[in-house]
């Protein structure tokens, strides 16, 4: 049953908790902000089929491979309180900079872990690197949260983070390119080479590796030298003396938003776990239909280019119909077509299970945006700190992929279907978990109104 204390915190829906003053340049300041969006989607994606590329660089297993999105997601999980206290005491400005510094400097890393030439210093890089994006996303998502009403505020969320898909699309094109480039002497082969000869391919393909975050470093210097210089609107809150811990406790104690953390970690779990191993996917069909394994991972990574545009696409489809649509209800009804798909995946064994696969993404377009507007609901005053536990949710990037792993390298077969089939059950119950949010969220937001 919902209680009266959740019910009269959603009622902070309709007060004004926070204006906007210095607002001269709005337009220049949302264009650089959804730059920052575009940018984090760009990292997170050029990043997310690298798995594959540094398995077979070091010779080290998926599963071991797995390191780097453990590294990426745990960067956003360490430093999403710190810079919610930092912009609490500064501004979201200052915070969208912060995170724009350390993103480059996590990028310009890649150079001296290119000259170590082993694995750990790349997964150091990737840590710093996603600092800077737990910055960027402490920072820009609430500051795109509160220009304007609250109730358009999901929108809003949905339109800046639409940008993000696109930057998302450009960051897997890139890695498409990277994967096309690398040496095409194929893992096993790569087992039996001599350590001479394995270090020259080794060099050449980090060479490869590298290129796209050195050239993205430079665009980030660059809009982060423009924002410096631009004047941008401050978000002024309700003041208040109360502890971070304290507010912290307060939010725990809003059962909308606690269960918005826990669905925004599944979300991000199934989206890790669908982006992450479409390549081990569509490589195994692809090497049984008579494919080399470069040419079986170059055409699993156009596989997931296409799941990504139809990402991008449908985020602006959807943000379009939540004029006529409750967001709570299209959250749920997308995790119900999500979870249909990923059926599909797991029981067909060939192209149509791809196929499936992608069509995941259409619906996983709207949920990363939706849930965070829908655990923000009557938060006010405390809408910094509890930004970032929303981003800390991002954990759940790091935690069920190497499971994902484990399954697919199990090489375990049930009812004829491969482990890496079947390694997709967990996205499934993780999207059942969103959509149980959704529900839970429309019937909360059923009762309010039969209260008013």
């Amino acid at each position: 049953m919902q209680t009266n204390y959740d019910l009269q915190t959603m009622k902070l829906l309709d007060s004004k908790t926070f204006s906007i003053s210095n607002s001269n340049g709005y337009l220049i300041s949302i264009i650089l902000l959804t730059a920052c969006f575009a940018l984090w989607g760009f990292a997170n994606n050029v990043t997310t089929p690298m798995v594959a590329a540094f398995s077979k660089i070091f010779r080290i297993s998926t599963t071991e491979a797995t390191l780097v999105p453990i590294a990426f997601n745990l960067g956003y999980f360490c430093m999403a309180f710190p810079a919610a206290l930092f912009i609490q005491r500064y501004s979201f400005k200052w915070g969208a900079m912060t995170g724009l510094g350390l993103y480059a400097l996590g990028a310009l890393l890649f150079l001296p872990a290119k000259a170590f030439g082993v694995f750990p210093p790349f997964l150091l890089s990737y840590f710093i690197l996603t600092c800077g994006l737990s910055f960027l996303e402490t920072s820009c998502n609430p500051y795109i949260y509160c220009m304007g009403s609250e109730q358009t505020s999901i929108q809003r969320l949905n339109s800046a983070q639409a940008f993000n898909a696109l930057g998302s699309l450009a960051g897997m094109l890139v890695a498409m390119a990277v994967h096309s480039e690398l040496s095409p002497v194929d893992t096993h082969a790569r087992q039996q080479l001599p350590i001479q000869q394995f270090n020259i391919i080794k060099d050449y393909d980090l060479n490869i590796l590298i290129q796209p975050y050195i050239l993205i470093a430079a665009l980030v210097v660059l809009l982060l030298v423009i924002m410096w210089f631009t004047k941008m609107p401050k978000i002024e809150t309700a003041e208040t003396n109360k502890a971070p811990m304290a507010i912290l406790q307060e939010l725990l104690h809003r059962r909308n938003y606690r269960e918005g953390v826990l669905a925004e970690f599944f979300y991000v779990a199934a989206q890790v776990g669908c982006w992450t191993f479409i390549i081990q996917y569509g490589t195994r069909i692809f090497v049984a239909e008579g494919m080399t394994e470069q040419a079986a991972e170059i055409l699993s990574q156009k596989y997931n280019i296409a799941a990504m545009a139809f990402f991008a696409c449908s985020r602006f489809i959807c943000t379009w119909l939540m004029q006529w649509f409750a967001p709570e209800r299209l959250l749920s009804v997308m995790a119900i077509l999500g979870i249909t798909a990923l059926v599909g995946t797991i029981f067909f064994t060939d192209r149509n299970g791809l196929y499936c696969l992608v069509a995941v993404s259409i619906c996983l377009s709207l949920m990363f945006p939706t849930i965070y507007g829908l655990a923000l609901r009557g938060i006010g005053q405390n809408i910094k700190i509890a930004g970032a536990g929303l981003i800390m949710a991002i954990l759940g990037g790091s935690l069920f992929p190497p499971i994902q792993a484990a399954i697919i390298q199990s090489n375990i077969a049930i009812l004829g279907l491969p482990s890496t089939n079947l390694s997709f059950i967990l996205p499934m119950i993780c999207l059942g978990l969103v959509g149980w949010y959704g529900h839970r969220a429309y019937v909360r937001r059923a009762i309010l109104k039969a209260e008013e």
